[in-house]
């Protein structure tokens, strides 16, 4: 935290401009010995024009965005280099940067010092890192009301109701003689933790919401040889991505694809078909197909219309017991005879007429319910985050026990106290460094 780093913001490359960050109490000094304007005391939040050099020789004709603490990105003096791209020049740059005692920045280091000079909470520190990532609307959507606070908000709020109860609870610990105080209190706490019950299990079914919309749906397309997979697959991605050929057993290996729905990231995967076989690498597929059943979202069954359910097309129903199905009845342009009497969630149409797939798409949307997750977009998202909401709402469920069956008062505060450094956790009130070492190593370097 001493060190004052420098690091190039922009992607190495040809382009109009590139932009090398510097944050450090010694960044002002170091610019000003490489820079032809100096930059007076009191300037702060202004643009500069002038050459950096090395000694007498010119490096570039720059823009120089000058920042004074502590109202900046890291709450240090922070220094923004536009100069002209090219992996020449901003190479140059840096290398007289790290000469006159910069130090490199590290994966993320300019969002950490942000969040451990108390600018930004954790998890809008995260929030950082999965904005730059974000691949669809929803996504940017989302990463963006966490960058905003608004998740902080709500858990610093449920923490200082929990505070209350636990110095509640002290009060009653440190002053039995008061038997009075001690009905009170147990009142009380049934009233509070009600609510704080209510909201922390809103948070927490938010966590399904916000899991689709950062990791997507994994959405795998199975059936027999030659009932439409791949013409699905084609026409759901607008391109020629699989092989469509009459011959059975053509896809003998995944196929994948990625589209966007209503904002929600849609990973397809058409597997090989499904049926006996006795080619050794077409049985491979077969097993890959198998196995995809049970780590897909969902699964999509496609059987063609025209022809009888037969002995392969059970086989895979057998297999897809108790997965998330949608069945697919394909070639409704034809005469349907096939007999589909027991089956849930089943879309027909085809991939001939233009909205053939249409209905497909709609049963997504509804069985996710992707319409209902984009008019919030306020959720907690990631792995540690869900893993910590979940640690805090199985806290919350012992301290209601634990009221509930009469057992001692301070047995409560022990649930309480472990709920309130969960949700601390997440908003990072408390960590540990291995955990915000590991956390902003998977960010670029200039960020």
């Amino acid at each position: 935290m001493e060190d004052t780093i420098c690091a190039i913001s922009t992607a190495i490359g040809v382009g109009a401009i590139s932009i090398i960050r510097i944050s450090g109490d010694n960044a002002i000094k170091i610019i000003n010995d490489i820079f032809s304007n100096k930059i007076q005391e009191e300037e702060t939040h202004v643009i500069k024009y002038g050459y950096i050099k090395d000694n007498e020789e010119i490096i570039d004709e720059v823009l120089l965005m000058v920042m004074r603490a502590p109202k900046t990105y890291t709450k240090e003096d922070v220094i923004e280099i536009n100069c002209h791209g090219g992996i020449n020049t901003t190479n140059k740059m840096l290398e007289l940067l790290l000469k006159k005692g910069c130090r490199l920045a590290e994966p993320g280091e300019f969002t950490k010092r942000a969040f451990l000079n108390g600018r930004i909470s954790l998890l809008e520190s995260e929030a950082v890192g999965e904005l730059i990532a974000a691949k669809t609307d929803s996504q940017r959507k989302l990463s963006l009301n966490q960058l905003g606070g608004n998740l902080s908000h709500k858990i610093n709020n449920l923490r200082e109701q929990i505070l209350s109860l636990m110095a509640n609870i002290e009060v009653n610990i440190d002053y039995p003689e008061y038997t009075d105080n001690l009905v009170v209190t147990e009142n009380l706490l049934k009233e509070k933790l009600v609510s704080i019950t209510r909201e922390l299990e809103n948070l927490v079914e938010g966590t399904k919401y916000g899991k689709i919309v950062s990791n997507g749906i994994n959405v795998a397309i199975i059936g027999k040889p030659n009932v439409g997979k791949s013409s699905i697959l084609n026409h759901l991605l607008d391109e020629q991505k699989a092989i469509v050929t009459d011959i059975a057993g053509t896809t003998r290996d995944l196929v994948e694809g990625v589209i966007s729905l209503n904002g929600i990231e849609i990973k397809l995967i058409d597997t090989a078909g499904i049926r006996e076989t006795t080619d050794l690498v077409e049985k491979i597929g077969v097993e890959k197909s198998f196995e995809l059943i049970k780590s897909a979202d969902v699964v999509i069954l496609v059987v063609d219309g025209s022809k009888c359910l037969d002995q392969d097309d059970y086989t895979i129903l057998q297999q897809a017991k108790g997965a998330n199905i949608i069945v697919f009845v394909n070639k409704n342009d034809q005469k349907t005879i096939v007999d589909i009497t027991g089956l849930n969630n089943i879309v027909f149409g085809n991939t001939i007429e233009p909205n053939g797939l249409d209905l497909l798409k709609s049963k997504l949307i509804e069985m996710f319910s992707i319409n209902e997750i984009n008019k919030d977009l306020t959720y907690l998202s990631n792995a540690r985050q869900i893993d910590l909401v979940n640690k805090a709402n199985d806290s919350l469920k012992n301290a209601n026990y634990s009221l509930n069956n009469g057992i001692p008062i301070d047995m409560i505060e022990t649930d309480l106290k472990a709920c309130f450094d969960y949700l601390g956790q997440i908003i990072g009130d408390t960590y540990e460094q291995a955990v915000i070492d590991r956390l902003f190593r998977d960010f670029c370097v200039g960020k």
